[in-house]
């Protein structure tokens, strides 16, 4: 996997302003996405980076690169406990809830909704989502808006000028390493 994939789709994360971004990558087999995934660790394991397989499918495996410390702060949010609660989540732990989103993901083809709250979204949003079942939003940019618009557009604007600026530096042979924000 290059650092311009990983960039490309996770650059908020990267650089600690999100808590988490999922993209799918394509491996030739298992043993060199277990070795990519545990080099890439290993490297960013101090900058308090994770990157985890969570479902596979014919078009490759769907990764979670995430910041445990951001997740656990996340999900503490009261309106984030009670939604993760009404699905069934033993919460507590984010850890045991990220197993228990594996489980989920690989039950089923859909997505469960309550994904958003281990990217970072909003829980208003995320619950506004579920509950409007994705109709009805304010407006639409990295996921729909069901709450403080000004301020959702704002994030948006800041993840596509990091983006924009990690794809540049890798461009230039700066790597994800060099560029990870410890956090």
């Amino acid at each position: 996997m290059s650092d311009e994939l990983l960039l490309k789709h996770c650059s908020p994360t990267v650089i600690g302003l999100k808590t988490g971004n999922m993209f799918v990558c394509h491996f030739d087999s298992k043993e060199q996405e277990h070795n990519t995934l545990q080099k890439l660790n290993k490297k960013l394991y101090s900058k308090g980076l994770r990157i985890i397989p969570l479902r596979y499918n014919k078009d490759g495996v769907l990764l979670y690169l995430y910041r445990p410390s951001k997740l656990k702060k996340d999900l503490k949010n009261a309106q984030a406990d009670k939604l993760l609660q009404s699905c069934g989540y033993s919460c507590g732990n984010a850890n045991f809830c990220v197993a228990q989103l594996i489980k989920r993901l690989r039950k089923s083809e859909d997505f469960p909704h309550e994904i958003g709250l281990f990217l970072g979204y909003p829980p208003e949003d995320v619950c506004g989502f579920i509950e409007n079942k994705a109709k009805c939003c304010k407006c639409v940019g990295c996921w729909k808006v069901y709450g403080d618009v000004e301020k959702a557009q704002a994030t948006f604007e800041k993840y596509k000028r990091c983006t924009q600026l990690c794809c540049s530096l890798a461009a230039k042979g700066y790597t994800v390493e060099r560029m990870a924000v410890s956090c």
